[in-house]
């Protein structure tokens, strides 16, 4: 299906791609873009009140701390509550408003920069190395909700096993590498 000269995919079109079936490398159906992993990041007034309603009241279980934030495990996804500055490039230089977040993992940035931006998408930040370690790239989605696509390098804590690393500690928690991804 086609809506001008842009292919609108139906959800049968994907029905034959998985994570596991699929190429390492070449176009998706319909030029969609390869999301690996997601979250909902939430910008909550109340950090601590946030953190303890989802982990008290609702049960979520953590997957991983930071400085600054918290990862709940969400069904098959995650939830970030976090008070840090987002990176996320709004109107007015320095300021973060809060709110929701997209964050989307891709295995390649530079292939989805090219590809959104062969799209006509509007990239509000170009991608880049964060201090956190990971490589970042912002948009807007068309009611102004930010995305960030997000590319782990293997050598970055969230792609290692970090259980050994320190006594005591749950897989995938504590503050190691970390940051308001």
């Amino acid at each position: 299906m086609s809506r001008g000269n842009q292919k609108v995919c139906n959800a049968t079109d994907l029905t034959h791609v998985s994570p596991v079936s699929r190429s390492r490398s070449g176009p998706l159906p319909c030029g969609l873009v390869e999301i690996l992993a997601s979250r909902a990041i939430l910008r909550p007034a109340d950090p601590a009140t946030a953190v303890a309603f989802y982990r008290d009241t609702l049960g979520l279980a953590i997957s991983r701390e930071f400085p600054g934030g918290t990862v709940f495990f969400l069904g098959s996804g995650f939830l970030e509550v976090s008070a840090s500055p987002s990176g996320a490039p709004d109107a007015e230089p320095g300021t973060d408003p809060g709110g929701l977040r997209l964050w989307l993992q891709v295995r390649d940035l530079a292939s989805t920069h090219a590809e959104l931006a062969a799209a006509g998408v509007r990239v509000l930040r170009e991608p880049k190395q964060e201090p956190w370690g990971l490589h970042e790239m912002w948009i807007a989605d068309p009611d102004g909700t930010r995305i960030v696509f997000v590319e782990v390098p293997p050598e970055h804590p969230i792609r290692r096993d970090t259980r050994g690393d320190r006594a005591g500690q749950g897989a995938g928690t504590g503050s190691g590498g970390g940051g308001p991804a």
